[in-house]
């Protein structure tokens, strides 16, 4: 099976341009491919784990890939898929942002000896001539075909800036400047950047009269059709300083049972064999499917060490929740207490468990919160410094989240 059909068994493929011919160029190990990362945040998320996947995948079947990070996309606003203008970034945050994206990727990506490339697209739009830009490009795209776009329809009725209508083109021009530059062959994106993608295959065929690709990839959906990375406290982070390894397995091992046959095709290395015989696991059963799952992605993360104590420290919870040892937790000061006690609601959004105060006191009148095996039914409760004789309390939101505040 070579590597495009793998992709296909994997459920990863959503549309492409030239499918012969894509087909050729992975499976020879001749694409130049790239995916663009934003650098909205210093660190990538959950929503990022299936781009490096391929990336990794591709790159191990001899195919070169680009990680490009918008330095100069991310100074305007992005329609897609949104309906608000996203916030605009200084020079020196997105540097930042890209200096840690380059550490998180390097554990997927081998950037030695030129296997791979991060550009930064500020490199070519940032020096862009307005005049020669509209004169050179702008004359490529018909606004007819543009406003048709599903990314501009989700925002044309709250109104349209003219920095995002400008995207396409920009997102366009990027692929355009990495043919020419690196000689990239392929673009490759979710399936909601589809109008983007084509854009830049156009600009290519249409200046250079040269044939360049385009593939989307699947979003990963849980079973109610959201997409997975997100949790009530926010976005699930590759970064250990903002979703620690514990969480980070959690979040994986409490999938619905219904998507981890295709978490494991989509996200994991395991051969689709060793996923088949998974599948056939039923009932319970199904949560050695759940472990396994959690155990790779941990590991491909944060190290096999971590990954080991995080399903330790998971197992021991959900067996005789005593061992404590490997529990997520936040070391709480003196600061944090007002005359010597602290608010429920305070403790919640300390530790991180809760996005906001309306949030945790929903929680709370629906019996999702105990402290020590306590449930706590009322969100003005207090504790004082005496509950942490021991040095700590454990706080327990829903089910399955099990976190360890410090004294």
């Amino acid at each position: 099976m070579g590597v495009y059909e793998e992709l296909t068994a994997r459920g990863l493929i959503a549309q492409v341009t030239d499918e012969k011919e894509i087909r050729e160029l992975v499976n020879s190990g001749k694409a130049v491919f790239y995916i663009g990362f934003d650098p909205t945040a210093d660190s990538l998320h959950v929503g990022h784990f299936m781009a490096l996947c391929l990336m990794k995948r591709l790159q191990m079947a001899g195919n070169k890939p680009i990680a490009l990070i918008g330095g100069g996309t991310g100074l305007i606003g992005d329609p897609t898929g949104r309906t608000d203008m996203r916030q605009m970034l200084t020079k020196e945050t997105i540097q930042h942002n890209v200096d840690c994206f380059k550490e998180q990727m390097s554990k997927f990506i081998d950037f030695s000896d030129g296997k791979a490339l991060m550009v930064n697209n500020a490199e070519w739009l940032l020096d862009l001539n307005y005049v020669e830009l509209l004169r050179e490009v702008g004359a490529c795209f018909s606004v007819n075909r543009m406003l048709s776009a599903e990314c501009y329809k989700q925002r044309w009725e709250k109104g349209l800036s003219f920095l995002e209508f400008n995207y396409m083109i920009m997102q366009s021009y990027d692929f355009y400047a990495l043919y020419q530059k690196y000689g990239c062959n392929m673009q490759f994106g979710g399936d909601d950047q589809w109008s983007n993608m084509l854009g830049g295959t156009e600009l290519i065929r249409r200046k250079l009269g040269k044939d360049a690709y385009a593939m989307t990839i699947n979003l990963l959906l849980n079973s109610e059709g959201k997409k997975m990375g997100k949790t009530q406290s926010g976005a699930v982070w590759l970064s250990a300083e903002k979703t620690s390894p514990y969480d980070f397995y959690q979040y994986w091992r409490n999938v619905d049972d219904a998507d981890v046959i295709k978490c494991l095709k989509m996200l994991t290395f395991l051969s689709l064999e060793e996923i088949d015989e998974l599948a056939k696991l039923e009932g319970s059963e199904i949560n050695k499917a759940k472990e396994v799952l959690a155990f790779e992605l941990t590991q491909m993360i944060h190290g096999k060490e971590e990954a080991e104590k995080a399903q330790e420290a998971a197992r021991a919870l959900f067996g005789s929740k005593t061992d404590t040892d490997n529990m997520p937790s936040t070391a709480l000061s003196d600061e944090d207490f007002t005359d010597g006690t602290i608010g429920i609601l305070e403790l919640l959004s300390k530790c991180k468990l809760i996005p906001s105060n309306k949030e945790g006191r929903r929680l709370i009148q629906q019996g999702g919160v105990s402290v020590d095996d306590e449930k706590v039914s009322d969100p003005l409760t207090r504790f004082d410094k005496s509950a942490f004789e021991k040095g700590y309390v454990v706080i327990k939101k829903g089910k399955k989240t099990f976190h360890k505040a410090t004294l």
